[in-house]
């Protein structure tokens, strides 16, 4: 009989994967992991570990499974807290989710998990596993979850074929509401229960008050660019190649304070990300104003009005050697080679047509479309036929 340990946040998801996994007749154990408990960062005083935590015990009790709990917060800090926090001193927005599933549940997790005798790990992300022989070698893909409106591929884009290999993903092919109608049938606690929003760690906590009370404020001025701005209207060099081409649009634009004007001032830079529109509170014009561009260095943050303004769309991005990984090794692209791709550089986007270019120092995403804050730190995740194939970190 095969072992499978189940993380068990304490949500419908994984309550119902440990209960499919115990049907197909795997010796099921649950183990909720304890990520964080800096209390002075929850909001008000709920606990939402505990209260997590407990609903899982129940679920396992429920599904008469072994239970426990184990406490990650020193690896989580390490890997993740403090990475999020050197990402935002660059000036870069990174994306918490993708890491907490590289780092902790398919690395720390999993090796807890193997200690512990599993032959796999299992979650409740809405994603499919496949597995074909190529060139006699059992290869393993990353399948889009069958609810289009859910699917968590995007969340496992850094994943290895070790990683994978050891993976199983119970409800990737329902939907949600079956998945809520299953926990209802059985009686699980959690049937009901809200989807957690936000951060995968920090309960119920909003991103920018967290890192304000750990990134010191300092006062700066918000730019607002014209949307006629000469900057938007550049003189296209004669190319000599397509990666001098690719290599001229993948550039961003470099504004300075006296391409736009003074319209407020903002408490710190590196609490803004590109394309935000709250927190910025000035008024008086008649669009909202989004940001286009933060510079860390000089404190200052460039804003434009209206979500169609020039500044927030481009349609080419590079991901250099370091950040570029593949899930595919097999399908690696070499230098010069191409691949016609469908890519999207945040959760919840819809795929979009694209084409990846391989040079020597990394990959460029060229995608058919203009697209809306490109932002560096982002993961860019590209599929074929539903497979996400690899991904990379946006330089």
């Amino acid at each position: 009989m095969k072992r499978v340990i189940v993380g068990l946040s304490g949500g419908v998801d994984s309550s119902v994967a440990a209960y499919l996994l115990k049907e197909q007749g795997y010796e099921v154990v649950g183990l909720f992991m304890k990520n964080w408990h800096d209390d002075s960062v929850t909001i008000s005083n709920e606990c939402p570990w505990l209260e997590d935590s407990n609903d899982a015990m129940i679920v396992a009790d429920k599904l008469g499974i072994p239970f426990q709990v184990v406490d990650l917060s020193e690896q989580y800090k390490e890997r993740i807290v403090d990475y999020m926090f050197n990402e935002y001193e660059k000036g870069r927005t990174p994306n918490p989710d993708v890491l907490c599933n590289r780092e902790i549940k398919f690395d720390v997790f999993l090796k807890i998990a193997l200690d512990l005798g599993a032959d796999y790990v299992a979650t409740g992300h809405y994603c499919r596993k496949g597995e074909e022989v190529i060139n006699n070698e059992k290869v393993y893909k990353l399948i889009a979850g069958k609810d289009g409106n859910k699917d968590q591929s995007y969340f496992l884009c850094q994943l290895s074929q070790q990683q994978l290999s050891k993976a199983l993903f119970p409800i990737g092919e329902l939907t949600k509401p079956e998945v809520r109608k299953i926990a209802a049938e059985q009686d699980l606690i959690t049937a009901d229960k809200k989807d957690s929003q936000g951060l995968c760690f920090i309960g119920k906590v909003r991103l920018p008050e967290f890192l304000q009370q750990k990134l010191q404020p300092k006062e700066g001025v918000i730019v607002q660019i014209p949307k006629n701005s000469p900057l938007y209207k550049r003189e296209i060099p004669v190319f000599n190649s397509k990666e001098d081409e690719l290599k001229f649009y993948a550039k961003k634009i470099t504004y300075s304070l006296t391409d736009g004007k003074i319209v407020g001032k903002h408490q710190g830079a590196h609490y803004f990300t590109k394309g935000q529109r709250k927190g910025l509170a000035v008024g008086g014009t008649k669009e909202p104003l989004f940001v286009i561009d933060t510079d860390v260095n000089d404190n200052v943050i460039y804003t434009g009005e209206g979500k169609h303004h020039q500044g927030l769309y481009r349609n080419v991005l590079f991901v250099s050697n370091e950040e570029l990984h593949w899930i595919r090794q097999d399908l690696a692209l070499k230098d010069t080679e191409t691949m016609k791709v469908k890519a999207r550089i945040r959760y919840r986007q819809a795929l979009e047509e694209a084409t990846l270019y391989k040079v020597k120092e990394g990959l460029y995403v060229e995608f058919l479309n203009m697209q809306s804050a490109i932002t560096e730190g982002q993961f860019v995740a590209w599929y074929v036929n539903n497979e996400l194939l690899g991904s990379g970190v946006i330089a």
